[in-house]
Order: structure tokens, then sequence, then C-alpha cells
């Protein structure tokens, strides 16, 4: 590509957005470029404090519970309250409790202040979507979602490589980094972000109310999609919870697991638009096996590495899992979803994620402390082939369909959803 081409390229996807969606990305470059809590927290537990791998399996479910229980309520707050008075609520709080978390010794203490973390941090997702979707014009949104996904994925990156380093340094340190990070982010909010919820209509509100939570979950095909979607999750959450555990038992330090785990953020931030674009046309119950088996066996092959190069292409194999999966399965929900039901829709299939990043820290812990890494590996390879199957039989019986617009629909699912 010549360098008129790429800078035309480059001024078709930024231009047009208004300021506040800027300082928005911003901040959310800002959150991830310090993020530190949910990549280190099991190898703070158990190389810096030492305790056991089901200890800080336990800690991160209980982060992860935090998490389930303040996105249902941070979206209610946005709604009630506010999209810029719910930001910085929940930024002062995560900053707070992010630096108690660097100070408290007490394993119960850990643990009560690591579920105020999640509470506090994931509080604010919600409200990001929602500001991004009132800023942004309709025929934006695409493209503003697909820019803060990218902007989550460079900051995971770069967080994870500097965030290693300065573990081996201290650990208190990257906790408060973090609550100075997030505290900026804050500050941002407070100085350049206004209140952006607009008036809801009494109409809107009526269809809303067609469509409850009873309905999605008496959808049999559609909890069906969600079920495969958790055992998926499932595998992909092994990434920070399973994996760090694992290579620190393994002898290797919280900068090679930064530098082996680094590796899914680029490739993300390099590959997923271009791959996105090759696939959206593509059969998705092929891209749905595809992708499952990927990922099962990409997390089994770690069983067999024995260096940091070795774990890093493990990551790119399980990676390539997630660029496919991501944009087929969101836009396999957003066919499935009808059209005044698309958020409780939405709000199960990313239940499905909370729910494994709740339970794969227990999972991981329990399989490592009995029976040894190598076994989760396993045990990846096999809920993998599990959801392949399982995908396999349920779209022969779902009446998939794949324009474009479906594809962009689902681009803009995912978008909102990795940015949660």
């Amino acid at each position: 590509m010549s360098s008129a081409a790429l800078r035309r390229a480059v001024r078709e996807t930024v231009s047009g957005l208004p300021r506040e969606f800027w300082w928005l990305w911003t901040s959310t470059l800002v959150n991830r470029l310090g993020a530190f809590v949910a990549t280190y927290m099991a190898l703070y537990l158990t190389l810096d404090r030492g305790y056991s791998a089901s200890y800080a399996g336990l800690v991160a479910s209980l982060h992860g519970l935090g998490g389930v229980v303040s996105s249902l309520a941070g979206g209610v707050m946005a709604d009630r309250l506010g999209r810029r008075p719910t930001l910085l609520v929940a930024q002062g709080s995560t900053a707070a409790a992010v630096a108690l978390l660097g100070f408290v010794q007490d394993p119960v203490a850990i643990a009560a202040v690591a579920f105020l973390v999640g509470v506090a941090s994931n509080a604010s997702r919600p409200a990001v979507q929602a500001m991004m979707a009132d800023i942004v014009r309709p025929e934006d949104r695409v493209r503003a979602f697909s820019l803060n996904y990218w902007a989550i994925n460079l900051g995971f990156a770069v967080s994870s490589m500097g965030a290693g380093f300065i573990a081996e340094v201290s650990y208190r340190a990257g906790f408060l980094i973090e609550a100075g990070m997030t505290a900026v982010c804050a500050v941002l909010v407070f100085l350049r972000l206004p209140e952006s919820r607009p008036q809801r209509a009494a109409a809107e509100a009526a269809e809303d109310s067609q469509v409850s939570l009873l309905t999605v979950v008496r959808d049999g095909r559609y909890m069906g999609v969600v079920g495969l979607s958790f055992l998926v999750a499932l595998i992909f959450q092994q990434g920070s919870v399973g994996l760090p555990v694992a290579m620190g038992e393994s002898g290797f330090s919280p900068a090679d697991y930064g530098m082996a785990i680094a590796v899914n953020g680029i490739l993300i931030v390099v590959l997923q638009i271009p791959v996105t674009r090759v696939i959206q046309h593509r059969d998705p119950r092929s891209l749905l096996v595809v992708s499952s088996l990927l990922a099962g066996y990409g997390f089994g092959l770690t069983a067999f590495a024995g260096s940091v190069g070795v774990f890093a292409l493990t990551v790119c194999v399980w990676t390539l899992a997630e660029i496919v999966n991501a944009p087929t399965q969101t836009g396999l929900v957003v066919q499935l979803s009808p059209v005044h039901g698309r958020g409780r829709y939405q709000g199960m299939y990313t239940l499905s994620w909370s729910a494994a990043a709740l339970i794969a820290p227990l999972m991981s812990g329990v399989v490592i402390d009995r029976f040894g890494a190598r076994w989760l590996w396993g045990v990846c390879a096999v809920v993998g082939t599990a959801a392949a199957l399982g995908y396999g039989l349920l779209m022969r019986r779902l009446p998939v369909e794949r324009p474009a617009a479906a594809a962009v629909a689902g681009a803009e699912a995912d978008a909102g959803v990795r940015a949660s």
C-alpha cells in the first residue's frame, strides 16, 4: 500500500467522529494502558504472597462475581443517574479499591477488596457503551466501536509487557500505577465529557416491555447458542487465569508471561479488522466449528510449551480462534434477536462471558492444584471439541443468513461486548 493510500485509509477511519468520542476513546486507552490487577492478580497471589492456585482462582472468581453484579447495576445507574455521574462514581471507586488492594494482606481482606474492585471497575462499562452510542451518529457507530476496541487491545498489549517488568520490581507499584491512571480517566470525564443521556420516549418504553428476560430464557435455540458461547469463553479465560499460574509454577517470570500474552493484544490490533472483512461472507457454521477447535487445541498445545517463544506460538493459535469467533458469534446473536429485544438478548449473551469469568478461575485453580497444568490444557482441548460438535449440530437447525448487513451488525455488537 502506498503512503498516499495509507493516509487516505487512516483519514477515512478516524474522520467525522465528534470530539466527545475522542475524549472517551482517550479515557479508554489510558485505562487499559494502566491495567494491572486483572492480568497479574494470579501471579501476585501465588508468587508474591505464596497462596495456592486454588485460592488465587477463588479471588479471581470473586473479582468476576463483582463484575457480574455491577454490569447490571451499572446499566441501571447509567439510565437513571446519567452516563457521566456513573463514570465518575465507578472510576473514582475503582481507583480507591485498586490502591487499597495493594496494601491489604489478610487473605479474607484480599478476597473482599478484589470483589469490590470487580464491582467498581465493571460498573463503568455499560455507561461507556451507552455514551458512545449517544454521541456517535448511527452510521458511524460500527467505526466508533471498532476504534474503541482497537484502543482496548492496544492498551492491553502495552500494559501486559510493561506491567510484567513492574511486577518484578514491586507488585504494589503496579496497583498504585493502575489506581493513578484510573483517576486520570475520571478527571478526563469530569473536565471533557458532558452528559449524553437522551430523553426516553413513552413509545420506546412500551416496545421494550414486549420482550422480557423470561422470553429469552424460553428461546431454546438461542439459549443453545449462549451455552456454546459459555464453553468457548471458558477456554479463552484461561489466558488470564490458568496460563500465568502454569507459567509461574514452571519457573517463568511475570515479564515472561507479559511478553507471551501481549501477543494476543498485538495480533487482535493488527488482524481483527482485515480478518473480519475476509470471513464476513463465509459459512458461519464452519467458522464457529473451526474457531472452537483452534481455541481448544491452541490451549491444549500449551502442555508442550517449554519456552517463552513456544508459549507465544500457542497464544497465536488461540488468538486466531478469538479473531474468527468474535464477529461470527455476535453476528449470529444479532440475527437471532428480535428487534425490540436485542438489549436483553445481548445481555444474556454477555452473561455467558461473565459466568465463564466467574467459573474459569475456580476450574483452573482446582485442576492445577490436584492434577497439574497439563490436565488443564487437556480439558481445554476436550471443551473445544465439545463446543465444535455443538455448533455443528445446532447450526444445522438454524436458518443462518450471511448478508453483509448481518456481518456489520455483528461487528458492532462485538465491539460493544469486548469494550465491556
